[in-house]
């Protein structure tokens, strides 16, 4: 696999994939950017989301017909001080459809134990919550 990550000046840059799909990239306004692009933070949690969304949707195969939504939320805690890095980050997994609460914790725990190589290269600690047509539901 392998991306090349392009600098288009100031502090912007554009990750192209072999595929020909780019992503857009820069700094924030605060921190001399023009925030005309995703951060690379940001990209990271974006990219943990996917990884476990396509796992979640694959092991939920059963019920694919019965899913209307998956959306999942990413909310990280960096450290306060260089290097910035993601001490903590919270994974909320918003399923709506009819599928019981147990599936999707099944299907989340063999994301970040087995399937999803993005949360397995990150050092933070992660958390999850499942949300289950607009209610947090408890793993059981």
């Amino acid at each position: 696999m392998k991306v090349s990550t392009k600098w288009q000046g100031g502090f912007a840059f554009t990750m192209d994939n072999e595929k020909g799909y780019d992503l857009p990239m820069d700094a924030g306004t605060t921190a001399g950017g023009n925030g005309e692009g995703v951060s690379p933070m940001e990209a990271l949690l974006g990219s943990l989301a996917g990884c476990m969304g396509i796992d979640i949707f694959m092991i939920l195969k059963p019920y694919q017909e019965k899913i209307e939504r998956i959306e999942l939320e990413t909310d990280g805690e960096r450290n306060e001080e260089p290097p910035k890095y993601f001490k903590k980050i919270q994974v909320t997994v918003h399923v709506d459809g009819d599928v019981p609460a147990s599936r999707i914790w099944r299907a989340l725990n063999l994301s970040n134990d087995k399937y999803c190589s993005v949360a397995n290269s990150l050092k933070a600690e992660l958390s999850y919550k499942v949300v289950l047509n607009g209610e947090e539901v408890n793993q059981a």
